[in-house]
């Protein structure tokens, strides 16, 4: 199963795509869809910056064919214009997929920080090291790209819910024993 993590945002919204197939995760690509000039602050319309979102998701569903896309659930704001703002972008990804005739999950950002890394309040950096640890990705250029990886590993995780994928996910990452509702990265030793 090909599947597509996307990190909404107005200024920069991550994706990252896995392929998960007998237990195993493989990398297919990431990235960031910048949507705004290079000092960050967003000159640039808000209608023009959804439309980028729109392209950009839709060019990677063209490319990449993915055959779910799991959106991060809007979670927290700084204030309401932000909030409203983020649930734009994310309505956009939504719409992407809808169009596209694809099955759409979303997690909340606690759910994909437990799995991926077993503390549901880790900090971007926890989250890109277990990313990186999981996947032997080499680095990320923004966290958005990380967090969409863990976004789409979130899903891998909770589609391997049955006990029989779930051994086979843990044979696939740890030497270790691994229990159901063990975290990836307590798996991997990335956390302990």
């Amino acid at each position: 199963m090909r599947i597509l993590g996307i990190d909404p945002g107005s200024r920069l919204t991550g994706y990252g795509c896995i392929d998960f197939s007998a237990g195993r995760m493989v990398r297919v690509t990431h990235g960031t869809l910048r949507l705004s000039n290079t000092g960050g602050r967003a000159v640039i319309a808000l209608g023009t910056r959804l439309a980028s979102i729109f392209e950009g998701i839709n060019g990677l569903i063209r490319e990449l064919r993915p055959g779910v896309i799991v959106v991060e659930r809007v979670f927290f704001a700084k204030n309401a214009v932000s909030a409203l703002k983020l649930g734009e972008a994310r309505g956009v990804a939504v719409l992407c997929g809808a169009i596209a005739g694809m099955e759409i999950v979303e997690y909340s950002p606690t759910e994909i920080k437990s799995v991926v890394t077993g503390y549901g309040r880790a900090d971007k950096k926890m989250v890109a090291r277990a990313v990186t640890q999981l996947l032997g990705c080499d680095g990320f250029e923004t966290a958005d790209a990380s967090d969409a990886l863990a976004v789409a590993m979130c899903h891998a995780y909770k589609t391997a819910g049955s006990v029989g994928a779930s051994k086979d996910l843990a044979a696939a990452f740890a030497p270790q024993k691994r229990t159901r509702n063990m975290p990836l990265a307590k798996a991997m030793g990335v956390c302990r």
